[in-house]
């Protein structure tokens, strides 16, 4: 089978490799249809890791991914080969302390596709996942859409640790794929009015097609008066999903007391500053959100229900034997991209 793989910083070539396996009785072989671009992948591609994660050269990225089942093992009693399928990442032993108590994104024994050290990437024409991980979707829900469940879960996800957000006044810091997820999941919970900021001219006019109420470039305008002008009492929450030092201190600055800040993106560097003072004396809460848990069904099914409908967010599609230009395309923010898939 062909495969791209990391080969360098910003080097991306197609292999062949073998056909992967299925060594488990619970696993199934997926022939993969369309696979996303996520922003941890271009951390992969232009750094090399995220954290800790480091990667060892050559290494196959990717886990935003749908595809058709090909083959299943033994044991497999809820998919069949033909099923269209959405894929969850994540691949919990379901038997550490932390799956046993309901947190699977957190498991002691995790494997994670396109995560170093733990399991190889799906920019391939096949990969082996257990049926776990694995959820049908009908003809309606496209193999892009199927996809972009993944971080349209993560937003769910950031919501759902939020609490009730009807009519709670929101801020989002970041109007990429994530920021974006997090606008149409806030949206479908009956937030207020909700506030987007980002760099990119063009991600805000999506943002404010799709709902927003008003969307402002950090680079032209002082957001924090301005949002002070329009909601004098400040917001309930604020979802940082950028990654960037100076949206958290934006956050703390536009939080009302008592207010939360839930941290979603992923920084370059190790770590984050918080002004001491606001925190004490707002009464801030922090919460980190880590991927998704158990939301990518509830996240298909709030798309085949129409109540989130995430199309416009896909923007740029490329071939297989085009990756490297999706990803350089991505990793410079050209053309306006939001979302770029790969179709294999």
């Amino acid at each position: 089978m062909k495969a791209m793989v990391l080969t360098g910083i910003r080097e991306i070539q197609m292999v062949e490799k073998p056909i992967p396996e299925i060594i488990n009785s619970d696993d199934v072989l997926i022939k993969i249809r369309s696979v996303g671009i996520c922003g941890s992948d271009i951390h992969y591609y232009n750094e090399g890791r995220i954290g800790s994660q480091i990667i060892e050269f050559p290494f196959t990225i990717g886990h935003e991914c749908s595809g058709i089942i090909e083959k299943t093992g033994n044991s497999v009693m809820k998919l069949k080969p033909g099923d269209r399928i959405a894929v969850d990442p994540a691949m919990p032993c379901f038997k550490c302390s932390q799956c046993c108590a309901g947190r699977y994104h957190t498991c002691l024994n995790i494997k994670f596709l396109g995560c170093p050290g733990q399991a190889e990437g799906c920019l391939s024409e096949y990969i082996v996942m257990p049926e776990s991980s694995c959820y049908p979707v009908d003809e309606r829900i496209s193999f892009d859409l199927a996809a972009l469940s993944e971080p349209l879960s993560i937003g769910l996800y950031a919501t759902e640790l939020a609490g009730s957000l009807q009519n709670r006044n929101i801020g989002i810091l970041g109007s990429g794929p994530i920021g974006i997820s997090v606008l149409l999941t806030a949206m479908s919970k009956k937030a207020g009015r909700i506030y987007m900021t980002d760099l990119i001219n063009e991600r805000l006019e999506l943002a404010k097609h799709l709902g927003a109420y008003r969307t402002w470039n950090p680079l032209k305008t002082d957001i924090v008066d301005e949002l002070k002008t329009n909601e004098p009492d400040l917001l309930d929450m604020v979802f940082e999903c950028c990654g960037k030092q100076e949206a958290v201190d934006q956050a703390l600055r536009i939080l009302k007391p008592g207010g939360i800040l839930l941290i979603v993106g992923i920084p370059s560097s190790n770590e984050w500053k918080f002004s001491a003072e606001d925190l004490r004396r707002k009464e801030i809460t922090i919460r980190n959100v880590r991927r998704q848990n158990e939301m990518v069904q509830p996240t298909l099914d709030l798309i085949s229900r129409g109540i989130v409908k995430p199309e416009k967010m896909i923007t740029h599609i490329f071939d297989f034997e085009q990756t490297q230009k999706a990803f350089e395309l991505v990793a410079g923010y050209r053309d306006g991209v939001m979302k770029a898939m790969v179709h294999i």
